[in-house]
């Protein structure tokens, strides 16, 4: 089930790595099957997500983590979907951090010697982000250390001490967060490795980060067709997107 990549003989410099989080059931939108694997314009949710990964050069590396029972789907997906990218399987664990985790460890090696700089989490929920989200992400965690990408929420409002009335909206800027996440490899191993020691769960990549390490997390402006796949609506809307005449342009 593992399919390894060896460092490309052409690099000099350290690249980068694009995880893809596929081990969740995603019960809501209503099938009988990992939603990761509904038909979305033709081919499956996942190998959307892929797909961008391997049209980024900076990106040396893509490992998709997937449930055991999804072998046969997994298989069929890197044989008729993947358009030539070599891709690295991983199996997940019983949390969404426990793959996280998981994945960078299959990567610990090449973090070790520096062939692996900086690696991005992504949900392959979300099947719409584009090559440039990704670069942006990148770019980023590069230069500050770690990145995430989101939207303005403009809806907020806080509530009430009495739990019951409407409060003003908050100070500052108020996101709501999108993937992939990004960040220097060493620390976020690290700080994975750590959360592990103490039985931390954190919400989402940024929240491991923040509790176990000191690297300053920027906000990169998300796209608004990157949002997540959770209900049947969802991907007629995706569909939508898709059949747009300006999608990835």
């Amino acid at each position: 089930m593992m399919r390894f990549v060896p460092t490309p003989p052409s690099t000099q410099h350290p690249y980068a790595a694009g995880v893809v989080l596929a081990s969740g059931a995603g019960t809501r939108v209503g099938a009988n099957l990992n939603k990761v694997y509904l038909p979305l314009a033709g081919r499956r949710l996942v190998s959307w997500s892929i797909e961008s990964f391997a049209r980024v050069p900076a990106i040396g590396a893509i490992v998709l983590v997937v449930r055991p029972q999804d072998r046969e789907l997994v298989d069929w997906v890197l044989d008729r979907e993947v358009n030539g990218a070599t891709v690295e399987v991983v199996h997940g664990g019983r949390t969404r951090q426990e793959s996280e985790l998981r994945a960078l460890r299959h990567l610990a090696e090449r973090i070790d010697r520096n062939v692996i700089d900086t690696v991005l989490i992504h949900d392959a929920a979300r099947p719409l982000l584009s090559p440039a989200l990704i670069n942006g992400v990148l770019h980023s965690a590069r230069e500050h250390g770690g990145a995430i990408p989101g939207l303005p929420a403009e809806d907020i409002h806080t509530v009430g001490d009495d739990e019951d009335s409407i409060g003003g909206r908050p100070e500052g800027t108020v996101v709501r967060a999108q993937t992939p996440q990004g960040f220097r490899a060493r620390p976020l191993l690290d700080a994975y490795e750590q959360a592990a020691r103490e039985g931390f769960d954190g919400t989402d990549t940024a929240s491991v980060m923040e509790r176990f390490s000191s690297l300053p997390v920027h906000w990169v402006r998300g796209e608004e067709q990157n949002f997540k796949v959770t209900y049947p609506h969802d991907l007629v809307v995706a569909e939508q997107v898709l059949a747009s005449t300006d999608y990835r342009t």
